[in-house]
C-alpha cells in the first residue's frame, strides 16, 4: 500500500476479502441464492452479512479516543459478546433480519465491489492509525483499531468457510486459518481448553465458543 508497511491483521483482512470478491464475481444467479449451512440464510445474505460498510469505516475515524482502551484485541471483543446474555445471544435474530434486509438492498455485484475495491479502500485511508488506537464502542465503551481488524479477520475467514461449504472452492489462506484458529482458542478458558484439546476433558463443556 503505497510502499508503507501493512499491519498483518489488515494485511490479511484485506485478502481475505479480496477472495470474497473473486469467489463472487464468478458467480451464477443460483449459486448467488443456494442455501448454507446457516439456517435460513442464502449465499447472498451471507455476503451482505460480511461484505465491509465503507460508512462504518469512515465513522471509525471520528470514534478515535486519546488514552488507553477497555479491550484491547478481538478474543477481548468475542468474549463479552458471547458471555451468557452478551449480544451474541440476545441480538442473534436482529443480525440474522438485518442480513436478509441488506441482501435485499445490495445486488450481487454490488456486494463483489464492498469486497473488491470499497473495503480495501476503506481500510488504506486508516492504514496510518496504529492498531493500538482506542475507537469508542456503543457496547463496550472503548476497544483498540486493531481488535475490530482481528473481529474482521475472523469473521471474514469463519464464514468462507461456511462460503465453500455451499459452493465448494479453496480454502481460506493459511494465515487467515492459523490466526483465526489461535483466536478462538484464546476465547476459551485455557485449562478446560488445553484438558478437552489433550482428551482430558470433554469438548462439549467448552466448545463453541463463539455463536
Amino acid at each position: 500500500m503505497n510502499g508503507r508497511q501493512v499491519e498483518p491483521v489488515r494485511a490479511m483482512l484485506a485478502e481475505a476479502w479480496a477472495s470474497w470478491a473473486e469467489r463472487g464475481a464468478a458467480f451464477s444467479a443460483e449459486e448467488w441464492e443456494r442455501p448454507t449451512r446457516l439456517p435460513g440464510w442464502t449465499v447472498h445474505e451471507l455476503y451482505a452479512h460480511v461484505a465491509p460498510v465503507p460508512e462504518m469505516f469512515a465513522g471509525l475515524r471520528e470514534a478515535l479516543l486519546d488514552g488507553s482502551a477497555e479491550v484491547v484485541d478481538g478474543a477481548g471483543v468475542l468474549r463479552a459478546y458471547n458471555r451468557p446474555g452478551g449480544i451474541a445471544h440476545t441480538a442473534a435474530e436482529q443480525v440474522a433480519d438485518a442480513a436478509k434486509e441488506s441482501a435485499r438492498l445490495a445486488e450481487p455485484a454490488l456486494l463483489v465491489a464492498r469486497f473488491g475495491a470499497e473495503g480495501p479502500a476503506a481500510l488504506e485511508a486508516l492504514a496510518d492509525v496504529p492498531p493500538g488506537t482506542a475507537v469508542a464502542h456503543p457496547l463496550l465503551g472503548s476497544v483498540t483499531l486493531g481488535a475490530l481488524g482481528e473481529v474482521a479477520l475472523m469473521e471474514a475467514t469463519v464464514h468462507l468457510l461456511d462460503l465453500i461449504a455451499a459452493v465448494g472452492g479453496p480454502p481460506p489462506a493459511e494465515g487467515a486459518l492459523h490466526f483465526t484458529r489461535a483466536m478462538l482458542a484464546e476465547v476459551a478458558d485455557p485449562v478446560a481448553f488445553i484438558e478437552a484439546a489433550a482428551g482430558r476433558g470433554p469438548s462439549r463443556t467448552v466448545l463453541p465458543v463463539i455463536r
